[in-house]
Parts: structure tokens; C-alpha cells; sequence
């Protein structure tokens, strides 16, 4: 029996289906069939073909992209948050060239979960190709308001599948498994085609008492390993913790303790927006209490109003207020649930440690609980929040002195269970540093596999698969992209060199005005200093500067030079040498030569 994928909101069977009753739900694919190459028969010597686009050897960003004939699928696209050595940078795309290229043979896009790294870049792609989205309905809900946002509503296809449901295309059977993971309704994939099945976990854990009831399909994958598995590419963020993952619930229960402890102050939270199951239990912890909830940061406001749309989320009537109601009540009846749990400079919690919240006002009647563990590269700015938040007279409570925070992510143990159930012929760890897929190719080494058996791939590789053959076949194009304002790829690494040169050292820009009939300078040279030194406290330095412009535009008009390019690069050269020579530092010279 075939059945028609739900758009954005529908039910199976107008309920939410338990797992029993999504198993064997089949769909078919909408695209045209692509052209066959061959026999069914003689098309299963072929390979299928895996380009990772993203996701390798850094945290975010996560696209990988099938091929199998002369079809493709996607699985995932996301975005990376930007380093500090990313001036100015908002976010980070992957490379989407390849994919333009090869638009036309691509059947859709296959997302795991609702998570940025992994969502974030989707909207940005949709505007180049229009390609059919398949995910679950929190992750398409969360997609439908980034489309919004980019004014795509209406022209994707957005398309709702569950745990147990098959998408069939000409090459590819993609089946839907359910996973644990930080936020609901997260998917691991079962990709079958002539070459074999390839098991892509997402991001996952082993939840045993997991918020929402429904534990990690255990089952599901076992039967898929005794069918005989090719190739799995395993989450790999966790592979250097031993043990277990903590379950959600056990933050459950650090909430109640310290929402008692905290007395009569007023709690504040900063979690991540999209942990719907962490917004969840502080909700239940408040009503407890008899605390109302405020929101405050605006990707959380988003998340809790498409979650509880949803059904993914239960709020009591009447619990919610405005941020801009809590005056009203005094610090003992509210808790204030907050973004900015990895020390970002714009998000809430910091605009509240630096006094600059228009709504908050910190100080020692507030008792914060920062329910996150610093992404690698964020422990600085988490912790100086935390300072500043201790200034101003502050309880802070953060993950490394309880128990409010517990990973999404597998861990050693987790990842071996996976390995056993799967039992794949051949091993791609993904998801991760370098450090992390090393340890998790380590991990699958000493559990049995093959070392041959198992790559340790890199962004731009395309990797290739048969039943009796594994191999790396040549690249992709695989860079980043940048998105600063509403610019997209117009800053690239020239643009990021002279932002951190202008960071670094600041700026001198020299001004002169010549006479295009006789050469003769007319005004200046003039010396402007931007981020290099105070001019009024340099002045004998800035004068020397205008003396070696004034002599190198002299030397110029008298050798006949009248080539701007020629006498820029003079007059950079000549400040250039002055001014190292004087301060030990490199600005960015700008000279601007005026033709009157």
C-alpha cells in the first residue's frame, strides 16, 4: 500500500502514531523518474557513489550528498556558527556548487532533525534549487518559519514522514528511524539501493527514559544489521566519553532541587531554543512552584510557539507571560527561560550580564542556571558571562557544579552498541572534529572492523562503495560560504584577510588632489589614521608620513609617472617602511588620489 506524504502539520491517522503504527508506510518520491542505465540486475554492480559536502572536521554545517546511477539524494543541510577569526560573519554555508550542478538529478532533501547545524543552510540552498524537503513535522514546522523568513513559503515542497515510513525514488528506498537526540522527532536514515544499504545514524543517543516516551528504535536497527548492512556513518561528537549519555530526565530532576534552592529570587535559565524537551521540564518545574514563565530571546520565542502549536510542548494556560509583564510580579512568582547559553555577544543572557537588556535588569535578587555546555571554542565567552553575571550580584549555577545539563550525543559505549546492532561491512565516522572521528575510527577498529575497512574522510571527498570495494574517488567542491547582513558569498577570504588586518593594526589613508593638466599637486598630500594611533598624540609621526607622501608624489611627477596604480603602490611601499621602521606595526595603507 502507498500513501501520500502529509504536508506541514498533518497527522498519521490524525494522531500522533506510536512506532507500532508507522512501520511499513511507504511513499513514493514525486520526482520524475530519472532514465535507467541498465537492468535491475546489472545496475547492482554499480557504485553508490558519497560526496560529503559538510560536516567533517568541525561542528555544524552538516550535507551529504548520495549518488547511485544516475540519481542523487541529500541528506541534511546546515550551517556552522562563525570563528573569531570570522569578522563581522553571521553565519557559515557550505558549498552549494556541486549541487547546483547536478540539480536535476536530485530527488530531494532528507532531513535528521530540527537542529541548526543541520537545518540552518536549507533556505539558502531552496533559493538556488527547488528541490522537495522530507522530515518530520517539528523539523518541518522549523523549517517552515525559516522559509518565511526568506520569503519561500508556498514555493517548497514540504513534505511530513514518521519513524517507519519508506521514500521510494527510481535508485533509492529511504526509510525513516526513530532516534534519541536534544530536540523531538530526530531521524537516523536506512538508505537502500543496488549497491547495498548505508545507515546514517544523524545526530542520536540511547534515551532509555526519554521525556517524550519514545525510546530509540533499538529493534529496528538490529533487523536492519541481520539483513546485512554496507556502509554506516555514525555521529562521532561524543567518541572521547566513556560510558553512557545521562537521560534527559535527570535534568528533570536538578530543576526541582534547584528551583527550591534558589527561594524567593527570581530564576532565570539559558538553555538552547530548539531543546524542547529541557523548555518542557523547566516549565514543569515553575508550575510546580507557582511561577510564571517569561521568554526572552528570539529564536526560543519561535521554537516554544511552533512546539506548542504542534503538540510537542504543554503549557498550562495562563503560565506564559509577556517579558514585558514581569514587572508586575515579584521576583519569588517568575522564572525567565533565556537564550545565549554559549556566551553569544547579541544573544539575551549576555545583553543581561552587560546591563544592556531593555527588559532585565540583573543584580542579586536573580538566581541564573546556565543549562548548556560550552560548544568547543565558547568556553571563554560562556565564562565571562558567568563573571559578569556574578558582578552584578548574581547566583550562577552551570553544568560543570550540576547536574543541569546532559549531552544529545552518544557516547563510547552508545557508539559500540550502535556498531554491534548495525554490523556494516565498512565504517565512515561523521559529525565531529578531526579528534572525534580519529577516536571513533579507533573505537570501530577495536570492536572488529577492518581497518581497511574504514575512512576517515574530509570535507570534498567522494567516496565510493560496492559490495567488495570501498574507495575515495576524487573531490567536490566543499568551502565555506559567508553570509554577512544580507550578503551571501560576497565575503571571502581576501575580504576576511583585510578585516582581520584592519583589526589587527588599523587603517592610514593618504589624500592628495593633482592637477591633471600640469601634474602639480594641488591639495595635500593629507594623513587620516583609523585604529593606528591617535593623531593628536602622534603628530610628529604623522607629519614625517605626510613629508615621504609629499616626496614620493614629487619624485613620481618628475620621472612623468602618471599611472595611478604605480604611484599608489609608491606611496604604500614609502609609508609602509616609515611607519614599521618607527611603531613596529603594519597598517592597511589606503592612498586616494584625486584628478581635478
Amino acid at each position: 500500500m502507498q500513501n501520500k506524504v502529509g504536508l506541514a502539520g498533518e497527522k498519521v491517522n490524525g494522531k500522533k502514531a506510536a512506532h507500532g503504527e508507522r512501520k511499513n508506510r511507504q511513499v513514493s518520491s514525486k520526482k520524475t523518474p530519472s532514465k535507467k542505465t541498465g537492468s535491475k540486475k546489472k545496475s547492482q554492480g554499480n557504485p553508490v557513489k558519497i560526496a560529503f559536502l559538510g560536516g567533517l572536521n568541525e561542528v555544524g554545517k552538516n550535507i551529504t550528498l548520495y549518488e547511485y546511477n544516475n540519481e542523487m539524494i541529500l541528506v541534511d543541510c546546515g550551517m556552522a556558527f562563525p570563528d573569531q577569526d570570522m569578522p563581522g560573519v553571521d553565519i557559515v554555508l557550505p558549498d552549494f556548487t556541486y549541487i547546483e550542478r547536478n540539480a536535476s538529478k536530485i530527488s530531494g532533501i532528507f532531513i535528521t532533525h530540527g537542529h541548526e547545524d543541520h537545518i540552518g543552510g536549507l533556505a539558502y540552498l531552496l533559493k538556488v534549487v527547488n528541490l522537495p524537503v522530507y522530515a518530520t513535522r517539528l523539523t518541518i514546522g522549523l523549517i517552515e518559519a525559516k522559509l518565511k523568513e526568506h520569503g519561500l513559503v508556498g514555493k517548497v515542497k514540504l513534505n511530513v514522514v514518521s519513524p517507519g515510513d519508506h521514500i521510494k525514488t527510481n535508485e533509492f528506498d529511504i526509510e525513516m528511524i526513530h532516534v534519541n537526540h536534544s530536540i523531538p522527532d530526530a531521524l537516523a536514515f536506512a538508505i537502500k539501493c543496488g549497491a547495498g544499504t548505508i545507515v546514517q545514524t544523524g545526530d542520536f543517543k540511547v534515551d532509555t527514559t526519554p521525556i517524550d516516551g519514545e525510546m530509540i528504535d533499538l529493534a529496528r536497527f538490529a533487523q536492519i544489521g541481520e539483513q546485512g548492512v554496507l556502509c554506516l556513518l555514525s555521529d562521532s561528537t561524543n567518541a572521547e566519553r566513556p560510558g553512557y549519555a545521562e537521560s534527559e530526565k535527570k535534568v528533570g530532576e536538578s530543576f526541582d532541587l534547584l528551583f527550591k534552592k534558589a527561594g524567593n529570587r527570581r530564576i532565570i535559565v539559558a538553555t538552547f531554543a530548539s531543546n524542547i524537551h529541557r523548555v518542557q521540564q523547566i516549565i514543569d518545574a515553575a508550575k510546580a512552584l507557582g511561577r510564571k514563565v517569561a521568554l526572552s530571546g528570539r529564536s526560543l520565542e519561535n521554537v516554544v510557539a511552533i512546539g506548542t502549536q504542534l503538540g510537542y510542548l504543554n503549557v498550562p494556560e495562563n503560565l506564559l507571560i509577556p517579558i514585558d509583564m514581569i514587572s508586575r510580579h515579584t521576583p519569588s512568582q517568575l522564572v525567565l527561560i533565556t537564550t545565549g547559553s554559549q556566551g553569544e555577544p547579541l544573544s539575551a543572557l549576555s545583553r543581561m550580564a552587560f546591563s544592556d537588556h531593555r527588559k532585565v535588569a540583573v543584580g542579586a535578587e536573580d538566581y541564573v542556571i546556565i543549562s548548556a555546555t560550552p560548544i568547543p571554542g565558547n568556553e571563554k565567552m560562556v565564562s565571562k558571562v558567568v563573571n559578569e553575571l556574578m558582578r552584578l550580584g548574581a547566583e550562577v549555577v552551570y553544568e560543570k557544579m550540576y547536574d543541569v545539563h546532559v549531552s544529545g550525543h552518544a557516547c563510547q559505549e552508545e557508539l559500540k552498541l550502535m556498531l554491534g546492532l548495525v554490523k556494516p561491512k565498512y565504517f565512515i565516522p561523521v559529525h565531529g572534529e578531526q579528534k572525534h572521528i580519529r577516536k571513533h575510527a579507533a573505537l570501530a577498529e577495536g570492536f572488529g572492523i577492518s581497518k581497511k575497512n574504514i575512512v576517515v574522510a574530509e570535507n570534498g571527498v567522494k567516496v565510493e562503495l560496492t559490495k567488495n570495494s570501498l574507495k575515495l574517488s576524487g573531490s567536490v567542491p566543499s568551502g565555506r560560504v559567508f553570509v554577512d547582513g544580507s550578503g551571501v558569498g560576497d565575503v571571502g577570504s581576501i575580504v576576511l584577510r583585510d578585516r582581520k588586518h584592519l583589526a589587527q593594526d588599523g587603517l592610514i589613508i593618504i589624500v592628495a588632489t593633482i592637477d591633471s593638466a600640469s601634474g602639480e599637486i594641488v591639495a595635500g598630500p593629507d594623513v587620516v589614521s583609523r585604529g593606528f594611533v591617535y593623531v593628536r598624540e602622534s603628530e610628529e609621526l604623522i607629519e614625517d608620513a605626510k613629508r615621504i607622501a609629499q616626496k614620493t608624489l614629487d619624485i613620481c611627477i618628475s620621472d612623468n609617472i602618471k599611472d595611478w596604480g604605480s604611484i599608489k603602490s609608491k606611496l604604500r611601499d614609502e609609508i609602509s617602511h616609515l611607519l614599521y621602521d618607527r611603531t613596529k606595526r603594519s597598517p592597511m595603507i589606503l592612498p586616494i588620489i584625486m584628478e581635478v
